[in-house]
């Protein structure tokens, strides 16, 4: 994917994981699913997020999520991912571990021609991250790959 605004510039897949990554602060904050924060942003700010992000990922995480809280306007809900039962899930998983889930599951199903931006889109939309975030059971920490062979089946078998 290009930069939006240094055209000659590629975005990395570490840019990839910032973006994952403050997807999912900012659901586990305002108690939202991931799709709402994505949806909420949009392809074309998406993509200018992918394309800060070299620069955004040095900032104080807690002020890019807020950041992004307030330029989206975001609103708080009621989907709690960490409310799990203690027995099935001793350990939630941190932002950071599940930013590189999805990052992997994006590039492990990414589309020709297709950018990361509608690749974040893409997934976050697929039902399989209701059973991803479900941290009651194992997919989250099931192999990248099987993660991906799953997402093509539409569950986890």
């Amino acid at each position: 994917m290009t930069n939006v605004f240094f055209p000659e510039e590629q975005i990395s897949t570490d840019d990839l994981y910032f973006v994952c990554y403050m997807i999912e602060r900012i659901a586990r904050k305002l108690k939202q699913p991931n799709k709402y924060v994505a949806n909420s942003m949009g392809h074309n700010e998406l993509a200018k997020k992918l394309s800060l992000a070299d620069t955004l990922h040095s900032e104080n995480p807690q002020a890019v999520e807020a950041d992004w809280i307030e330029e989206y306007h975001l609103q708080s809900g009621d989907y709690d991912i960490t409310n799990v039962n203690p027995e099935l899930c001793p350990k939630i998983p941190t932002a950071t571990q599940m930013g590189k889930v999805y990052k992997r599951l994006i590039l492990n199903t990414l589309q020709i021609n297709e950018d990361y931006a509608d690749a974040i889109l893409r997934v976050y939309n697929n039902p399989i991250c209701e059973v991803i975030d479900n941290y009651n059971c194992s997919a989250y920490y099931e192999p990248s790959p099987y993660i991906a062979k799953s997402y093509y089946a539409g569950a986890f078998v």
